[in-house]
């Protein structure tokens, strides 16, 4: 019995109608899911920090911001695939479906035990075959650390430990003061 319960599939059209405002969110790799885990007070803190410092950049831009709840939608090797980023950036006017974007340029994923593998190994992968993307950060939640992937840079990492990151994105700088704000960090 339980091997024909993972023979069975989820299709991409019953997967967005569970996922509409349920309190345990999933991502969703070629019909099968996979729970989210709940974020820490660090976690939180450092996306909020982004949502406040990016949000007001935006007004009068095409540019949509996400935290947490916009899932991201890729096509690869006849798969669907739908993760969940820490924070998504579309500047696409025409990337406007419900619950999910497909041409973000900036994707940001907070670091935790639990997900820094998958993050820095299986979503990176995935992200890269996006066309509009052009920057993937991981910030680290425990220490003062970001890793910066630039599609102009052929997704070499670049280690920010100091100062500020530039966002080719957006156009601006986002400090590491910014980002760790009120964060305690060990």
């Amino acid at each position: 019995m339980p091997q024909l319960a993972r023979d069975q599939r989820l299709s991409v059209e019953d997967y967005l109608a569970a996922e509409d405002g349920p309190d345990i969110r999933h991502e969703y790799i070629d019909g099968e899911l996979y729970a989210m885990t709940g974020a820490s007070r660090r976690h939180g803190l450092i996306t909020l920090n982004l949502v406040a410092y990016l949000r007001p950049l935006l007004r009068g831009t095409p540019c949509q911001l996400f935290a947490n709840d916009m899932k991201v939608r890729l096509r690869i090797a006849e798969q669907d695939i739908f993760y969940y980023p820490d924070l998504l950036l579309s500047c696409d006017p025409d990337d406007r479906e419900t619950y999910y974007c497909i041409r973000p340029c900036l994707l940001v994923e907070v670091l935790s035990e639990s997900t820094v593998r998958i993050d820095r190994r299986e979503k990176f992968l995935a992200y890269q075959t996006l066309p509009s993307l052009r920057e993937y950060l991981l910030i680290d939640q425990s220490a003062r650390a970001v890793e910066v992937y630039r599609r102009e840079q052929g997704w070499r990492r670049e280690i920010v430990t100091e100062g500020a990151i530039p966002l080719d994105c957006l156009a601006v700088e986002l400090s590491l003061d910014t980002i760790y704000e009120d964060v305690a960090t060990v």
